[in-house]
């Protein structure tokens, strides 16, 4: 008889318990996509027909959505390609909590609309009371845009040389700033800066003067910049971009700017990252004097550029519910890190697998501290194991250091070494 005669029916394969489950999580037509493949291997002779649900059920993903969990030991903590920072758990559940209706925008005790995301922006303001008021949208260079439209657009951005950087995937500062329809003055060279060259360039023209902090690259030797304190003399609003996300000083990142610390010195804006140093979701920061924040905030582009209720919730549980996983991963001890990286190889060579702890750099990442080392300590594998981790079911992204493989710890949690163990041994098998 014809084997491909004894292949089951589509519907009989799809009335599997397991596969009708399945059709509810990650969509009935992936679940027959899955048959129909599997329904094809048996008719091909490389499974028995009796294992044609049993192949579809193995072929299926495990959520509806394409994106799905990595094990992030590239020793890189805000690493943009993994999503920069991961959420907290209490962010995690403030996320979920808003998956379904909530009060985003309804007075609960009134029965009548109220202001968007009252409480995150509450937990903002005192996070950084130097702020007369501040307002959030969907990330850092949407908050730079709607502070260029809405106060220069038709005027001058007066900006240093030094300062004109590239952002991630290609875009560059100056094409944003341009494109609100702001006219970028540049002053001073790549290498130096003075305050006479903002001087001689801030007029009736000037919208705002905009100092960037230069987050993913270092100038050294013979260079000079101006610091926000001389630019708040110039009679024009200040405009901070200090990048990163730090809203207070960090003692193991001295050179990095803060939020804080510039209010403080006289910016009138200050602009910052919420999915870096700050430790939440994807958001653009913007903190200042209150008749600026105002004139952002009622702008038209506002509305386009404002963030949903998910990001609400995780920013107003990061702020409230310190510290975040970024926090604890930088105060992480090498002698720790050390210590875990040795059970984990340990654990590895009793099953065979040459596997030792070591000492490793790394870095902050995410446009964050740039020239910083961050003491960890990794586990150091053969150079093949790079792609057969990533590409695992749970994948596990490691880095190429010195032709081995090595598993950083600084940004893995400790919950997760034994899920290392795990897929390092499924794939050496």
């Amino acid at each position: 008889m014809d084997r491909r005669r004894l292949v089951p029916r589509t519907d009989e394969v799809l009335a599997d318990p397991r596969l009708v489950e399945a059709a509810g999580r990650v969509g009935r037509p992936a679940v027959k996509q899955a048959v129909v493949a599997a329904q094809g291997r048996a008719r091909a002779g490389e499974i028995d027909q009796s294992a044609v649900a049993d192949e579809a059920v193995a072929a299926l993903p495990v959520r509806g959505a394409s994106l799905g969990p990595v094990v992030n030991a590239t020793g890189v903590l805000l690493h943009t390609n993994l999503g920069r920072a991961p959420l907290s758990a209490a962010a995690t559940e403030a996320v979920v909590a808003a998956a379904g209706p909530t009060d985003v925008e309804l007075d609960l005790a009134t029965g009548r609309r109220s202001g968007r995301g009252l409480g995150m922006l509450a937990a903002l303001a005192a996070a950084v009371p130097d702020a007369e008021a501040v307002h959030v949208v969907n990330n850092g260079a949407a908050a730079l845009v709607l502070a260029a439209t809405a106060l220069a657009m038709g005027r001058e951005i007066v900006v240093s040389r030094g300062e004109l950087v590239e952002i991630g995937d290609g875009f560059r500062l100056p094409d944003l700033l341009t494109s609100t329809g702001a006219t970028l003055r540049e002053v001073g060279t790549t290498n130096r800066t003075a305050l006479a060259d903002y001087t001689a360039a801030v007029g009736e023209s000037t919208g705002f003067v905009l100092k960037v902090h230069p987050s993913n690259f270092v100038v050294t030797g013979f260079t000079a910049d101006v610091p926000v304190a001389e630019l708040a003399t110039l009679g024009v609003p200040v405009v901070a971009d200090v990048g990163s996300g730090l809203l207070t000083p960090h003692p193991l990142l001295p050179a990095e700017p803060d939020a804080a610390s510039a209010l403080r010195a006289g910016a009138d804006l200050v602009i910052a990252s919420g999915d870096k140093l700050l430790g939440g979701p994807q958001c653009g920061l913007i903190l200042g004097r209150a008749d600026l924040v105002h004139r952002l905030r009622r702008h038209p582009m506002a509305r386009a550029l404002r963030v949903g209720k998910l990001t609400l919730a995780a920013l107003e549980a990061t702020l409230r519910v310190p510290p975040t996983p970024t926090a604890r991963a930088l105060e992480a001890r090498q002698e720790d890190l050390l210590a875990r990286a040795d059970r984990i190889a340990s654990s590895l060579r009793d099953r065979g697998i040459d596997a030792v702890a070591t000492t490793s750099p790394a870095t902050v990442g995410g446009g964050g501290a740039p020239g910083v080392t961050l003491e960890s300590a990794a586990v150091r594998l053969p150079e093949s194991y790079v792609e057969r981790l990533r590409l695992g079911t749970r994948p596990v992204v490691g880095r190429v250091a010195g032709g081995a493989c090595l598993l950083d710890l600084l940004a893995v949690p400790e919950s997760a070494d034994e899920s290392i163990v795990d897929a390092v041994v499924a794939a050496t098998g």
